[in-house]
């Protein structure tokens, strides 16, 4: 199995964005994906997203670059693995009732992102 498993843990908004833009890339290209946020970068999951440099992402719709929502939805739609890092909600103190509720997360750890992460898939971390 070829893909990506991309761990985002800063909170900006550049390398959030990008991570998205990564795994859709892989997955329109039939490889798999898995999205792992762990701590700021958990920012990026909550309803009102409070990453670094928000404002970029109008500039990159302007621009005509995938803005985050875009990616996010093709991300989702292409049948992307959300997981979210249950030490980084605990560390952050971050309720899981304050993350969207249209994307189809997990509340996992580091053992579930190393068992996502089949062989012939690269492990990234985006920071």
């Amino acid at each position: 199995m070829s893909g990506l498993s991309i761990i985002v843990r800063s909170g900006k908004y550049e390398d959030a964005h990008y991570a998205l833009a990564m795994a859709a890339a892989a997955l329109a290209v039939n490889q798999a994906a898995v999205l792992f946020f762990t701590m700021s970068g958990l920012r990026a999951l909550m309803s009102q997203p409070a990453l670094d440099d928000w404002e970029r992402d109008a500039l990159n719709r302007q621009r005509g670059v995938g803005d985050f929502e875009t990616l996010l939805q093709a991300c989702i739609e292409l049948g992307a693995r959300f997981i979210v890092c249950e030490m980084g909600l605990r560390s952050l103190a971050i309720d899981r009732a304050s993350l969207r509720a249209d994307i189809p997360f997990t509340v996992a750890g580091i053992v579930t992102l190393l068992e996502e992460t089949k062989p012939g898939m690269h492990l990234l971390e985006i920071s």
